[in-house]
């Protein structure tokens, strides 16, 4: 990476069960809070050292300040007790995303979420239609889909292989469990099947980058296709060919420049 490296810096943030952990990265003599800051949101088995090297690259291409946290339960970030509520995609948005803005100052942002987080940053865009001034998800699920449910079993049969737990352990310590627990029980639960985005998208005015791979093992196309079709605001689909799940991870230069060049629009 070329020019110089940006400030990287983390905070806790208080959160009424606990802390939150979060990352940021500053270009290099950026003033905070303009232009908006781009806030990531991980997937169900995520956390921030899981983005790896997409916010560093993230902040050199677009000139941004990027920040990630640990959802409650999640890496760093202090334990969560019990199941997920139904709720828990919007309640995010509602009750832990003020948090980050009022701790960490910010006044306008761009939601990006990756995954179950793709949901959650579509409950950011509507919720703060002033202050969310543009939306991009990445492998987003809108509804509890077939496909979606299939990927997750086949992964739940993966996960009682030798070592795969461990492995989750080095992002999530003694909380794997917890983590690995919450998604599967919570998606594979018969009453989380009637869960969906449809309501919420109509209430999104902003620009939106929805991005998804051909192969997607956890959701086909009709995920972003949904979300053109509901969002009120501008949508702009890319199916990124050959790729699976996380396409930021298996074709970082393409996303990092899809995602450069739609926020470079944006205030």
């Amino acid at each position: 990476m070329s020019g110089p490296s940006p400030t990287v810096q983390e905070v806790w943030v208080e959160h009424p069960q606990g802390r939150l952990y979060t990352r940021s990265w500053t270009p290099a003599g950026a003033p905070l809070g303009t232009p908006a800051p781009i806030l990531l949101v991980h997937d169900s088995l995520g956390s921030v050292e899981l983005w790896r090297d997409f916010p560093e690259a993230l902040c050199a291409a677009t000139g941004r300040r990027v920040i990630a946290y640990d959802r409650l339960g999640f890496g760093r970030s202090s334990p969560r007790q019990g199941p997920l509520p139904p709720d828990f995609i919007a309640d995010e948005a509602r009750t832990t995303v003020p948090l980050l803005r009022a701790q960490l100052g910010l006044e306008t942002l761009i939601a990006l979420g990756h995954s179950v987080g793709g949901g959650m940053a579509v409950h950011c865009a509507a919720q703060w239609p002033q202050a969310c001034v543009g939306l991009v998800t990445e492998s987003a699920q809108v509804v509890a889909e077939e496909q979606t449910l299939d990927g997750i079993r086949h992964a739940q049969q993966q996960f009682r292989q030798a070592g795969q737990r461990e492995r989750l352990a080095r992002y999530h310590g003694d909380r794997a469990d917890w983590v690995l627990d919450a998604w599967i029980r919570t998606w594979l639960n018969p009453a989380f099947a009637s869960w969906s985005l449809a309501s919420v998208l109509p209430q999104v005015s902003c620009p939106v980058l929805a991005i998804h791979g051909s192969d997607d093992e956890f959701g086909s196309r009709r995920h972003p296709e949904l979300i053109a079709a509901l969002c009120r605001g501008p949508v702009q689909v890319e199916i990124i060919e050959g790729a699976h799940h996380v396409p930021h991870r298996e074709d970082p230069e393409r996303i990092v420049a899809l995602v450069a060049g739609f926020v470079a629009a944006l205030p």
